[in-house]
This record gives structure tokens, sequence and C-alpha cells, in this order.
């Protein structure tokens, strides 16, 4: 079988908190419509899309429950930086726009790197790393 695309669907409490979080963080918006069930970004150079579905909607539709990211985690995604610098102006973004930083930057081998959450807690950690 051949895919053709691959997005993510991630469950939220607040789609008008979601969508000024993310773009506050400069990513690029897929709601050409506006709907009262989701809000749609799309990530990195290869337009990544990951969707925000409200929880309830998205419990609904794929009958499954989600994790309580307060406690679990459920997935994290990794977005790259191309300086250190870029990382630290990563986390200074995040915290205006109102994300959780949970790992503040550090080193990791020739590696720098940091991970925040964002206001429903989805996973993310920004990374710097030579030659990448």
């Amino acid at each position: 079988m051949k895919t053709k695309q691959i997005w993510a669907n991630l469950a939220v409490t607040d789609l008008e908190r979601t969508t000024m979080f993310y773009e506050e963080l400069g990513f690029t918006s897929n709601n050409s419509m506006k709907s009262d069930e989701l809000t749609s970004f799309s990530f990195g150079e290869s337009n990544f899309i990951i969707n925000f579905f409200l929880k309830d909607i998205l419990e609904t539709n794929t009958k499954m429950n989600f994790s309580d990211l307060d406690t679990e985690n459920e997935i994290i995604f990794s977005l790259s930086a191309e300086s250190k610098e870029e990382v630290d102006e990563w986390v200074k973004t995040v915290e205006k726009a109102g994300g959780n930083i949970f790992a503040a930057p550090y080193e990791i081998k020739e590696g720098y790197t940091f991970g925040f959450s964002d206001p429903d807690g989805h996973k993310f950690n920004v990374l710097y790393w030579p030659g990448m």
C-alpha cells in the first residue's frame, strides 16, 4: 500500500485558545473554512498538518478516549532549530504565547534542546543539532 499523506489529530478543550497559541508561535493556519469542531496548522517545510479537534468531538468520531495530558503523554513532536540562539528565542516565544516549559534548555551531546507543552498539554521539543 502507498500512503498519500499523513497528519496528526490531537484533542483540545478550547479552539480559540489553541488557535491563538499556534498563531503566536508563527505556524500557518489551515483554517480556510471556519469550524466549530477543529483548528488546523501546518508545521515545517513539508507542511505537516496537525488538526486540533475539540476533545469530545474527536472521542466521538474515533470511538476512543484520549490521554489525560496532565499525568500522561501521547506523543512528542520535535521541531528543528538552526542554532542554539534560535532555541533560546523559541523559549521566549513559547512563554509569551502561554506555553509551559517542562524542560529548560540544555545540551545533549553536540545538540541543544528544550521541551514545552501547549495550553492543552501536547508536548514538543525544539532541537538544534549541527548539520541537521
